[in-house]
Order: structure tokens, then C-alpha cells, then sequence
């Protein structure tokens, strides 16, 4: 039963963080050292399969479109939005998902041991991400973004592999300094994180323990998800990154604060 409500909790806390600027690495390392609980690395990947279907599912119809366009792009010589974003998504993805590979090879999960280095980098994220998104005039939307917008924002996923950095949220930041308006960046980082996410799932599939904890930190990431992902692109219609900025800071200190007193 203990690690039952653990996974419910991990689940929901993935369901939060994956998809808003704040970093799920940062969480799913954080919460066990605090709580003291001893978590298998392939779960962060299995909750992460949550969030995956919750995207899928809500965008299930423009990612049939993506593929449909995709397809006449190349066998039928169709040009359409749909089949352009489609190759900008797959060419985008292969930088960061490449070197998202070698670095699970070297690094693996070993950074996500050091507090003090997920502190950091949520501070400082957190930072940048406030100023960017306060700089930054918005230039373009959804249907009008570049090749060298896409590109770049998909590189930008590399750094990642640094816990609490986000992926979202480093990928959001390089989109609002490139100019694109704020539910527009979400968009396409939901969309850019699911062959990602996807090909992280397949390649530790292996390790996945099918039992309960494990179906229920996927279903409770999966539902948060969902409600996630609606509240983001309707909360960014008005609203700035602002307060995630400030949550990334605030939790920052708060870490560095426990790792002081457990000295």
C-alpha cells in the first residue's frame, strides 16, 4: 500500500510538472530525498509514459493532420501547413533526442543525486525564463513559425538532461526569445516532447516493473496531465510565465535550505 500512494503521489506530481515550466526531473528526484523513499530509476520514464498519452490523446487530431501532411509532403508533393510542421517536428527532434541518448549512456540518472545542483538550476532558470519572457516581443504564432524556430527550439532540448532545467521550460524560453507567442511555444512543446518522450519510453521499456504502483503513477499522470495541458494553453491566452518563474525560485531556496539543515 506505501508504495501505492507513493506512485499516486509521483504520478500527480508528474502530471504537474512534465508539462508546465518547472521541471519533472527536478520533482521525481527531489520528492524521494526528502521523503527518504527509494524509487526505481525506470519509474521517472514509466510516469513519463502518463504524460505522454495524456498529449497524444489531446492532440490526437493534429497529430493525424502532422502525419497525414507529412506523407502527401513527400509521396504526393502536397505542400500543406500541416506537412511542413510535421518534417520541422521530426528534424527538430533528432539534435536533442541524439544527444539526449548519449548522455543517458554516460550520465544516466547520476545527476539527479545532487540537490544543490537541481537548486541551482531551477534558480536559474527561473530566472532567465522571466526575463526572456518579459523581453521578448512576440513576432509569430503557431502557423507561422521557421524552420530555424523550430530547429532551435528542438536543439535546445539538450540541456535537459540537467535536472531542473525542463524540458518544457527550456524549450518555452528558446521559443519566446525566437518571438513566438506563449500558447503557440506550448503548443509546439507538447508537440516536440512526444517522439521524445516516446523513444525514452520504448528504450527502457525493459526495465518497467508492470505491477500496480506502476499503472497507477501512470493513470494519475495521465489524468493530471490532460488538465494540465487545457489550463496551460488557456491560462498563456493572457497570462505570462511569470509565476512559474517565481514557483521555480521559491523551490530553489527552499532546496538549498534543506540541504543546509541536513548538513
Amino acid at each position: 500500500m506505501n508504495e501505492v500512494l507513493q506512485a499516486l503521489i509521483l504520478g500527480i506530481v508528474q502530471g504537474l510538472t512534465e508539462l508546465l515550466p518547472i521541471s519533472s526531473s527536478a520533482h521525481l528526484n527531489l520528492i524521494p530525498w526528502i521523503f527518504n523513499w527509494e524509487i526505481p530509476e525506470s519509474f521517472d520514464v514509466a510516469l513519463h509514459f502518463g504524460t505522454l498519452l495524456a498529449i497524444v490523446i489531446f492532440f490526437f487530431k493534429d497529430w493525424l493532420k502532422l502525419i497525414e501532411g507529412g506523407y502527401k509532403q513527400v509521396v504526393k508533393k502536397q505542400k500543406s501547413f500541416e506537412g511542413k510542421m510535421f518534417w520541422y517536428l521530426v528534424i527538430a527532434t533528432i539534435p536533442g533526442g541524439a544527444i539526449g541518448f548519449l548522455l543517458d549512456h554516460f550520465v544516466g540518472d547520476s545527476l539527479g543525486k545532487f540537490p544543490l545542483l537541481i537548486a541551482m538550476a531551477l534558480i536559474i532558470m527561473g530566472i532567465i525564463l522571466y526575463i526572456v519572457d518579459k523581453k521578448s516581443a512576440v513576432t509569430t504564432d503557431f502557423e507561422h513559425m521557421t524552420f530555424k524556430q523550430t530547429f532551435l527550439i528542438g536543439f535546445s532540448q539538450a540541456l535537459a538532461f540537467i535536472p531542473g532545467v525542463s524540458r518544457s521550460g527550456i524549450t518555452m524560453t528558446t521559443g519566446r526569445l525566437m518571438g513566438v507567442d506563449r500558447e503557440s511555444t506550448a503548443k509546439y512543446t507538447f508537440l516536440l516532447s512526444t517522439p521524445i518522450v516516446l523513444g525514452a519510453t520504448l528504450y527502457k521499456f525493459k526495465d518497467f516493473v508492470l505491477n500496480m504502483p506502476f499503472f497507477i503513477g501512470v493513470l494519475a499522470s495521465f489524468i493530471v496531465g490532460i488538465i494540465v495541458i487545457k489550463f496551460l494553453l488557456n491560462y498563456l491566452k493572457k497570462g505570462s510565465f511569470k509565476v512559474f518563474a517565481i514557483y521555480r525560485v521559491i523551490l530553489g531556496l527552499v532546496i538549498i535550505a534543506i540541504y543546509m539543515a541536513r548538513l
